[in-house]
């Protein structure tokens, strides 16, 4: 017995080795597009978008021109699948139930009553302009909850194609830097307080690097409570995914649980965020360390993004025509009236 065991181990090791092998070029490629991203963000103009956005963009970009190489297809995939969900537990780390309490009840009453709401009615004007429904969740849970990391986390349990994650992240890429150049100004009209404002941009904008240029615009209160508000919004992400995901588990199997409609994996890394917050709640964390879970978990992420745009064929992506830009167009403007009307009736 012994002897089988110690003649398994060499083949085991080349397993391994194997394994690696495959996943390394597609890991690289993308981590390497991810590293770019962050240096790009350097550049004037471009520094308002967050690396994530500009990963997918470059990756995209890669594919389309160059092609990605086949070699590289298992890395690839192997980002799409462990280390996206890594970044998404980590992701936790930032967050802690005392900046929900910095919030106040009020403050998020009214980031949870927008949160739904707009979900609600992106889904439903999904359907009325006949919008598949995997892209219409996509682009509803970036637009209600926190943009591009919304969508990919969505998308672990709505299962949509690439080009959809694509077009998905494109929409809040585009609305929500809308919002970053009109709501200042919108703000400045109405007069509104820095609490007030910074509550409107954090219940409503859709990345967190285009609520903090918009927040701050305004002066150092509304950029600080404007952050919080926001990152109280991400920590919805949990609830939402673990929702959807029940859903999707049930519409298969009343459809029979056929393999054309296989029920979704449970989102346990989902778990892993909650843990993630729980942890960064009660201290566990040190301070200093901070900046550095913050980074890793932004490059985990734009890797992640990165090997999504080295799947995405914008030809495929145009094929979808403009009833999901008419989607994403109308869940910003809802989330902006329906949240700034929440802000003026609180305030």
């Amino acid at each position: 017995m012994a002897t089988k065991a110690y003649a398994g181990r060499p083949a085991q090791r080349a397993q391994t080795g194997s394994t690696a092998g495959r996943i390394l070029p597609g890991l690289g490629l993308a981590a390497l597009i991810a590293a770019a991203a962050f240096g790009l963000r350097s550049v004037i103009g471009i520094d308002a978008l967050s690396p994530l956005i500009l990963s997918i963009l470059i990756g995209m970009a890669f594919h389309n021109l160059i092609g990605t190489p086949a070699i590289a297809k298992p890395g690839v995939t192997f980002c799409l699948r462990r280390v996206l969900r890594a970044g998404i537990v980590l992701l936790g780390l930032q967050l802690t139930i005392q900046q929900v309490g910095a919030v106040g009840g009020i403050g998020l009453a009214a980031i949870a009553v927008t949160l739904v709401c707009t979900f609600l009615f992106t889904t439903w004007l999904g359907r009325v302009l006949g919008v598949d429904r995997g892209l219409t969740q996509l682009i509803a849970a970036g637009s209600s909850i926190c943009g591009a990391s919304a969508v990919v986390a969505t998308n672990t349990v709505t299962r949509a194609r690439d080009e959809d994650v694509a077009y998905a992240v494109a929409c809040v890429t585009v609305f929500g830097s809308l919002s970053m150049v009109l709501m200042p100004l919108i703000g400045q009209v109405l007069h509104l307080g820095p609490r007030a404002f910074g509550l409107w941009t954090g219940a409503s904008i859709h990345e967190v690097a285009q609520v903090i240029a918009a927040a701050y615009a305004r002066g150092q209160e509304a950029g600080e409570f404007g952050t919080i508000a926001k990152l109280t919004r991400v920590m919805m992400l949990a609830p939402m995914v673990l929702a959807l995901g029940a859903a999707a588990a049930r519409r298969a199997r009343h459809q029979g649980g056929t393999a054309g409609h296989a029920a979704p994996p449970m989102p346990w890394f989902v778990l892993g965020f909650i843990v993630m917050v729980a942890l960064a709640s009660i201290g566990w964390m040190p301070a200093a360390t901070a900046p550095y879970t913050t980074a890793i978990t932004q490059f985990l992420l734009a890797t992640a993004l990165a090997a999504m745009g080295l799947e995405t064929d914008i030809r495929k992506l145009a094929a979808a025509g403009l009833r999901p830009a008419l989607l994403g167009a109308g869940a910003w403007i809802f989330v902006s009236i329906f949240s700034l009307l929440l802000v003026l009736m609180l305030a």
